[in-house]
């Protein structure tokens, strides 16, 4: 299934979600409206408010409910990439350019913690302790892997252990907990939560490997942001890890990787990392993730919902942007 088809089959929901986050922005500060207004405009693939839309499936659908669980989890990943674009100093996001780059760090900042508390005002509503303490636990570990992350800036000698949990902590875990309470809000089966929400931790680490390898062998274009971006900025990703342990090259990599790399020592030390077999050995690990997503997917019954997490995983996996 394309994932176009999935996304136009969720059209109506999925404007309804989109309707909720144009209303949960609102405010009557000018600036603060234009800057949190602004990401949100810039789109973005949606993948958390379809894991929580097609998670309902699986038990009681209320669109009502699914679309306000789904704006809530969108708002919280827009904020930490407003929050993410001041500690990276990133000018631009999606070929767009950043809050920060438009309204300056101290902006950047306020935005991202107003649509955050914005994101917690839209759950409040809920009174299923377990979504309340499913997001407070994981709030807590994607704070402290963001702190993680800033530690291992340009930090060579960090090992595939730290590399997993910091990808866990930044990506898998937000769309997990999307498979997670769109099923909890759906009241499925423990079994089901279960089987979902592994389905969804999987899925987002095969995701964020993707696209690491994406950083270095995609286009601008494509990007929407240079080529070897997370490279400079310090974050040293799986197939950089693996070159800088098995490149015959791993001490002149090592040499190349600093706070102020020239734009010709990027480009070596990013050929020096596709010559490694870096590149082959991350697709590796993204592939044994994402059969781990589909074999918990093949438990869930056979329902329209299941064949469409389907498409979305092989898309995950075979994407170039």
């Amino acid at each position: 299934m394309k994932l176009l088809d999935i996304y136009f089959s969720l059209k109506s929901d999925l404007d309804l979600v989109e309707r909720r986050l144009l209303d949960e922005v609102h405010t009557s500060q000018y600036n603060l409206k234009k800057a949190s207004s602004h990401l949100l405009k810039a789109g973005g693939k949606r993948i958390r408010p379809v894991f929580v839309l097609l998670a309902g499936k699986f038990g009681r659908y209320d669109v009502t409910k699914m679309a306000q669980v789904a704006a809530a989890l969108e708002l919280i990943h827009m904020a930490s990439l407003v929050h993410d674009d001041v500690i990276d100093d990133a000018s631009t996001r999606r070929g767009t350019p950043t809050v920060k780059a438009e309204w300056g760090d101290r902006m950047a900042m306020y935005t991202g913690d107003f649509i955050f508390a914005r994101a917690l005002v839209l759950l409040s509503e809920f009174s299923d302790v377990r979504v309340h303490q499913l997001l407070s636990k994981a709030i807590v570990s994607m704070c402290e892997g963001e702190i993680e992350q800033i530690r291992d800036f340009y930090n060579k000698d960090q090992n595939l252990r730290t590399y997993l949990r910091r990808i866990k902590r930044k990506t898998a875990l937000l769309l997990s907990i999307s498979c997670t309470m769109g099923a909890m809000v759906a009241d499925c089966s423990p079994q089901v939560v279960r089987l979902l929400e592994r389905y969804g931790y999987y899925a987002g680490m095969a995701f964020q490997i993707i696209d690491d390898i994406l950083d270095l062998t995609s286009t601008p274009k494509k990007l929407g942001k240079p080529v070897g971006s997370d490279l400079r900025q310090g974050n040293l990703t799986l197939p950089v890890l693996y070159a800088l342990h098995n490149s015959p090259d791993g001490l002149r990599l090592r040499s190349l990787i600093h706070r102020d790399m020239s734009q010709a020592e990027l480009a070596e030390a990013v050929r020096i990392v596709k010559a490694s077999g870096g590149i082959e050995y991350a697709r590796q690990m993204a592939d044994r993730y994402m059969e781990k997503c589909l074999s918990a997917l093949r438990e869930l019954p056979m329902i329209d919902a299941r064949g469409k997490l389907e498409g979305i995983a092989h898309f995950i996996n075979e994407r170039d942007h």
